[in-house]
């Protein structure tokens, strides 16, 4: 299967995300051509009682390898998300053993993936990760701005992810 059929996956996770209303991160797990693992973005819902930052879609997805029963080898996996990793999720990608990201949309006020590596310690330095953006970045970019065009929506409300988004659907359909 090609980034694209993979990153559809990763949408509906996204999508699952969004119907709970949740901030609209999913992310999938690939080894070899199968999917062994999911997650999507909890803990934003407004109203929630418990506000979380740590459950993460690829935090989600990556915990769930410690119970679905399959056989992780991480130097043969890649994860697909819809959102650029912020740093913790960059991290814990990195220390997973995890050695390519594909993800859709940047994260220009928290992505992690542009860290420079080669000023870390070892650990991180020598992870070798292979990052891939921008597939499916459309069609994950409408999912955003449709979170933050929903008037219940308090998650990053007046953020610069917020204005950003915005402007990003507002140019890409000037470009149609």
């Amino acid at each position: 299967m090609a980034n694209e059929a993979f990153m559809e996956m990763a949408l509906t996770q996204a999508k699952i995300a969004f119907t709970r209303g949740e901030f609209p991160v999913g992310c999938v797990i690939v080894q070899g051509r199968e999917v062994i693992a999911t997650g999507a973005r909890q803990g934003t819902r407004v109203g929630n009682s418990f506000f979380s930052e740590i459950d993460h879609a690829e935090i989600r997805a990556l915990k769930s390898l410690e119970v679905n029963g399959r056989v992780f080898i991480p130097e043969k996996s890649v994860l697909f998300c819809t959102m650029e990793p912020c740093l913790m999720c960059f991290a814990a990608i990195i220390l997973s053993g995890i050695k390519k990201i594909v993800y859709a949309y940047e994260d220009p006020m928290g992505g992690g993936t542009c860290c420079d590596l080669s000023s870390m310690a070892p650990l991180y330095k020598d992870a070798k990760i292979e990052v891939v953006p921008g597939v499916l970045r459309e069609k994950s970019l409408d999912l955003f701005y449709e979170f933050f065009n929903k008037e219940t929506n308090q998650y990053w409300k007046n953020s610069f992810l917020e204005a950003y988004t915005l402007d990003q659907k507002k140019r890409s359909s000037t470009e149609k």
